[in-house]
Order: structure tokens, then C-alpha cells, then sequence
């Protein structure tokens, strides 16, 4: 991704959700701009406009951790919009977000079966194995059941991104389908701006640019969060309304997995139907592994006549 660009166009849209009243300062008269100038931002942040000016045309390159601060103090920044700013800072400087080299995270997870036999251990709650472009690598028994309208028939790495913008069914799955796709959205901006160099989430960002209005126009608003923790309503096709908590956890051994698990709060009524989830996820996998055995030819094998030995 163009990083003079991704710098310039998200200055700028910070710039323009602050009005002179929430950044304290006169509003005037004949303002032409929407939000702050730069020449009250550049006020606020102590430096000079001609400054400013560069960083904003997204010559940021160079530019110290006082005055990036300074800048995000300006634009009132959140911890995810400054740990953004700094990414695409340390992006122009040609620094990597970590030190330690990134494989790919379907190989990491590939070579390390112990992973999946983490998560296979949480089955109070569906749990994932993703990556930075939401692919889901790995689930639980209940997170394959619970995740049944996203995960299909398999025939590819299913795709939290692609579910949300490109399969109708997602706006049933989540009650709260626009607040859904605005976090979508948000976590990938988050994500291009942590590793830039990462060739399948810029392939994902064009693919759902030409294929959804609504990705594009949110992409361009260059809105950044990470999961970390909340709650989720949901509307499953066999069990129906679930209210979930989730957690998300880095996976250290592997930089750009995550593991996010959901929970319901005890005796509620959707921990009821998580378990009845986990009962239905159970019999549908017994049937599919019935029909397979008897596929092969497996099933249809008598058990032994006891016979008296003399």
C-alpha cells in the first residue's frame, strides 16, 4: 500500500472530525474547511504549518515520537488511531512492527498441531485461530458449529471479511450488520497499517473495493480499532439469539495470529443455547463421520460371532 498516501488521507480524516469547539479554540467565521485547519492543528501541536503541512501531504518519515505524540494530541487520537499513526510512521522509516520475522500464518498454524489441540481444549465457548485478514485457520468443536454459516462447505479457508460484505447470509448471522462491518473494516485498516507489506490483506482490500460499495466507501473513512474485548449479539439458524462476550489473545509464538474466544454469561439463556449448539454441533459430526465411513465402506463391517472355544 502507497504509505504517503495511507498517511495523508488518515491526517486528514482525523483532522476533520474535530471542530474548533471540541479542540477548544475560536471557530471564526467563513471556515471552508470541515473540522480543524491545518494551521490549528499545526497551533495545537506546537510546530510550524509548513511542517505540519509535509506530514500531512504524508512525508512523515523522520519525524520524532514527540512530535507524532504532539500530532495525536492535536487530533485527540485514541490509543488505536496513535499505535496506527506510529505504524505508518515506522513504515516510511522502513522498520518492521516487531523483529521477529512473520511466517505465513497458515503454515505457522500447519506446523504447529499443538495449537489446534489448545483451542480443542476450550469447549465451554466457539473459539478461532485467525490472522490479520480474518481468515479463520482453526475452531473448537462449538466454533465449527457455531460458525456452520461462515465456514460452508469447506471449499475454502473461510473469511470473516468476505462473509460480511459478499454472503447475504451475514445480515441475518448478525443482528447488528452496519456496527459489524464498521469493526470489520476498522480491525483491517488497523492491521494494513501494522504489517503493509502483507500481500493477501491487500489483495482482500482490493477484492472487496470491486465487489462491495459499502467496503469501499468504509475503507475510505480510514477508521482504525483492534477487538480486544466486548460483546456480540448474533442470530444463529439453529439455535437463534445469542448475546456472546469476546476475548482476543495474541498468539506470541506466531505474530499475526490471534485467538478469540466467546463466552456466555453463566445460566443465561444463551449459554443454554450454546449448549444446545454443542449438542447439535456433536450430532452432525457424528453423522457426517457415519456417511463417510459407510463411504468407504467402513460401516457396513458386522461385529464378530462369539464363539465358545473347547
Amino acid at each position: 500500500m502507497d504509505n504517503r498516501a495511507e498517511v495523508r488521507e488518515f491526517l486528514m480524516s482525523r483532522r476533520a472530525k474535530i471542530s474548533p469547539e471540541q479542540a477548544g479554540i475560536p471557530a471564526g467565521t467563513n471556515r471552508r474547511v470541515q473540522g480543524l485547519r491545518r494551521s490549528e492543528v499545526a497551533m495545537l501541536a506546537d510546530v510550524s504549518v509548513e511542517y505540519y503541512g509535509r506530514l500531512e501531504r504524508g512525508a512523515i518519515s523522520g519525524a520524532s515520537a514527540s512530535v507524532l505524540e504532539a500530532i495525536s494530541n492535536a487530533l485527540q487520537l485514541d490509543d488505536t488511531e496513535r499505535a496506527h499513526l506510529l505504524d505508518l510512521a515506522r513504515a516510511a522509516d522502513g522498520i518492521p512492527t516487531s523483529g521477529r520475522r512473520r511466517r505465513r500464518a497458515e503454515t505457522a498454524h500447519a506446523n504447529r498441531p499443538t495449537l489446534q489441540w489448545t483451542i480443542e481444549a476450550i469447549t465451554a465457548g466457539p473459539a478461532y485461530i485467525g490472522n490479520a485478514q480474518l481468515d479463520v485457520l482453526a475452531t473448537n468443536a462449538l466454533g465449527k458449529a457455531f460458525y456452520a454459516p461462515v465456514i460452508g462447505d469447506g471449499g475454502r479457508v473461510p473469511n470473516l471479511a468476505r462473509f460480511q460484505f459478499l454472503d447475504p447470509a451475514s445480515r441475518e448471522f448478525y443482528p447488528d450488520w452496519d456496527l459489524f462491518a464498521q469493526m470489520c473494516v476498522a480491525n483491517m485498516r488497523a492491521a494494513a497499517g501494522r504489517d503493509p507489506h502483507n500481500r493477501a490483506l491487500q489483495d482482500l482490500v482490493g477484492e472487496l473495493s470491486t465487489r462491495s460499495d459499502t467496503f469501499r466507501t468504509l475503507w475510505g473513512a480510514h477508521n482504525v480499532r483492534t477487538h480486544g474485548a466486548g460483546t456480540k449479539r448474533f442470530h444463529h439458524p439453529v439455535v437463534g439469539e445469542l448475546t456472546l462476550a469476546y476475548e482476543e489473545l495474541a498468539v506470541t509464538a506466531d505474530p499475526g495470529l490471534t485467538l478469540l474466544i466467546y463466552t456466555a454469561e453463566p445460566g443465561s439463556e444463551s449459554a443454554e443455547r450454546l449448549g444446545l449448539l454443542a449438542s447439535w454441533g456433536a450430532d452432525v459430526h457424528g453423522a457426517a463421520l457415519h456417511t463417510d465411513l459407510r463411504g468407504r465402506g467402513e460401516a457396513s463391517v458386522a461385529p464378530r460371532e462369539t464363539r465358545n472355544e473347547p
